[in-house]
Formats: structure tokens, C-alpha cells, sequence
């Protein structure tokens, strides 16, 4: 295999992991899945795939987004409770 298939691979299992742990409900999920996109383009720019930035940056709204309104529900459970 290749050292850049390798690499794909593990990035892919780092953004499903951090899938998980988000559909999980669990706050690290979001840190996680957001963090690989930073090194999807660290990927793109070493291997010159630069179609890969603008998925990351995408896909970093969308994780950054989600997370948002994941920790306002948060908060108005929290709220709603007292």
C-alpha cells in the first residue's frame, strides 16, 4: 500500500471515530471530527490534492455548526431543568 493510502485511511478512521463519539452524544466527538479536517489539509497540501480543502473546510463548517447548536440544546435542557 501506499504511504498516502495509509494516511487516507487512518484520517478517514479518525473523522468516523469522531462521527461516533458525536452520535454518542459525547462532546469530544465534535473536537475530534473537527480536528481531522485540519489534517485533511495538512494532507492535501503535502500530497497536492488540493480538492481535499475545500471538502475539509466544509466539512469544519458543518462539525463547528452542528456543535454549536448541540451545546445551545445543552444548555436549554440545563436551563429547563432548573
Amino acid at each position: 500500500m501506499s504511504g498516502n493510502l495509509i494516511w487516507s485511511l487512518v484520517l478517514s478512521a479518525i473523522g468516523i471515530y469522531g462521527i461516533f463519539l458525536a452520535g454518542s452524544k459525547n462532546i469530544w466527538g465534535w473536537a475530534v471530527s473537527f480536528s481531522a479536517q485540519a489534517l485533511w489539509i495538512i494532507f492535501a497540501l503535502v500530497t497536492g490534492q488540493y480538492g481535499f480543502i475545500l471538502s475539509a473546510l466544509v466539512y469544519g463548517w458543518v462539525y463547528g455548526r452542528n456543535y454549536i447548536r448541540w451545546r445551545n440544546e445543552k444548555r436549554k435542557e440545563v436551563r429547563d431543568d432548573d
